[in-house]
């Protein structure tokens, strides 16, 4: 089957739609740390266990949040498989003709994103900051929706279901701690519905 072709419009898009800064992260965090988010982001990839071990050593009093960020990066598939779960419940038609993850290409764009979606959050949480995200890379998120009329409904249950995912696998006490670096994403998300 031929892949239909993204318009330049759209890949300039995707381009720009680099949701997380660390520019913020100056005071918190010594260039060498900051260096590791950045290509594992440029990469956009989840942080490796080596990246973890350095920033241990960089920023030792993120230890707690290094661990929970490698536990979600080692179990993202079963959280993005329950995330996704959530969606086709609330939405049953959305990935049949006329619904808005159709055709399966669609669906596997938005699955993608879920993961990316959890991949940005862990970087929030392994440096300590729940303001994670670029004003600028939203809005081209944004737009890039807009564009490619993505279900912007879904997306938001999608997300809070990577969230109770996620927060099922820690312990009791850590999940008022963590629930705000999910919470940061799924605000910024709604604000697109506006």
């Amino acid at each position: 089957m031929i892949k239909p072709q993204l318009s330049e419009k759209v890949q300039e898009l995707i381009r720009k739609a680099r949701i997380v800064s660390f520019a913020t992260w100056q005071n918190t965090h010594p260039a060498a740390a900051i260096q590791l988010f950045q290509a594992a982001d440029d990469q956009g990839r989840y942080l490796t266990d080596e990246d973890c071990q350095q920033l241990q050593n960089l920023v030792p009093d993120t230890a707690e949040l290094i661990l929970v960020t490698e536990m979600l990066r080692d179990r993202v598939n079963d959280i993005v498989d329950e995330a996704r779960a959530e969606v086709l419940k609330t939405f049953p038609h959305i990935t049949q003709p006329s619904g808005g993850l159709y055709p399966p290409e669609r669906a596997e764009a938005c699955w993608r994103d879920f993961w990316h979606f959890l991949r940005c959050i862990t970087y929030g949480i392994a440096g300590g900051h729940t303001d994670y995200t670029s004003a600028e890379g939203l809005h081209y998120m944004q737009l890039l929706y807009q564009e490619l009329q993505v279900p912007l409904d879904a997306m938001v249950v999608g997300l809070a279901g990577i969230k109770t995912a996620s927060l099922q696998r820690v312990e009791p006490q850590q999940q008022e701690m963590l629930a705000p670096y999910f919470d940061h994403l799924i605000k910024q998300l709604k604000q697109f519905q506006n």
